[in-house]
């Protein structure tokens, strides 16, 4: 990750086995304490079709971890400022209260007409990057030397 040490990067990940792919906007930004909101468009075949879309976060060398299935049920556990919808072919992660802690990778998939249920989710996404805004103190901060 190269923007900042708060940014907060949102990947779509296209497995092998993926039927179709799931787009993202190709950047969002957000200060700290703000509400960021990723979409994940699909078609008619997934998103539009069923409500198994799910999402995940993943830290760098850590397994991924579900934040939300079924397009809006949290796992226990999972903070209320992370939450989930749908509408016709898009799904949305939203993320209020935006942390430093925030900065992962996010994932989305969704059931697709393509797969089975046993197959499990079938969609993926493409990648997207998003940096936010820094405040001037944590710039200041950013750029002192470290001692």
């Amino acid at each position: 990750m190269s923007c900042t040490e708060l940014t907060i990067a949102f990947i779509l990940f296209l497995g092998s086995w993926a039927q179709s792919t799931l787009t993202q906007p190709a950047s969002v930004s957000g200060t700290l304490g703000q509400t960021v909101t990723i979409s994940c468009t699909g078609t008619s075949n997934d998103i539009g079709r069923y409500n198994y879309v799910s999402w995940y976060q993943q830290y760098p060398g850590m397994a991924p971890k579900t934040l939300i299935y079924r397009v809006n049920t949290r796992p226990s556990g999972i903070p209320d400022r992370f939450s989930g919808s749908k509408s016709g072919n898009t799904a949305s992660l939203t993320i209020s209260g935006l942390r430093t802690e925030d900065e992962a990778e996010y994932y989305c998939a969704s059931a697709s007409s393509g797969g089975t249920y046993h197959s499990g989710l079938s969609s993926w996404g493409s990648k997207t990057k998003t940096c936010p805004v820094l405040t001037a103190s944590l710039l200041a901060r950013k750029m002192l030397p470290q001692s």
